[in-house]
């Protein structure tokens, strides 16, 4: 029985991989851009901004959006 912990360092290249977000790459893009729902404009801006690891990239797109929501909603008042 394999245990988790025993994973070969190339299993664990290709999460690494997987986790971060390739802006070079079009089918990448388009594919990251339907995850995060984004344009990839907004997907290279938050690469550039966070680095490429999808994480940090949803976050900083989720943060951008509540602030443009929040200020949206300000000046409809």
């Amino acid at each position: 029985m394999s245990d988790y912990n025993e994973r070969s360092s190339e299993d664990a290249d290709k999460d690494q991989d997987q986790l971060r977000i390739n802006i070079q790459d079009e089918s990448a893009l388009r594919e990251w851009s339907k995850k995060l729902d984004a344009t990839p404009e907004e997907l290279k801006d938050a690469v550039t901004a966070v680095g490429d690891l999808a994480s940090d990239v949803e976050m900083h797109l989720k943060g951008s959006r509540s602030s443009s929501n929040s200020e949206r909603v300000h000046n409809a008042l």
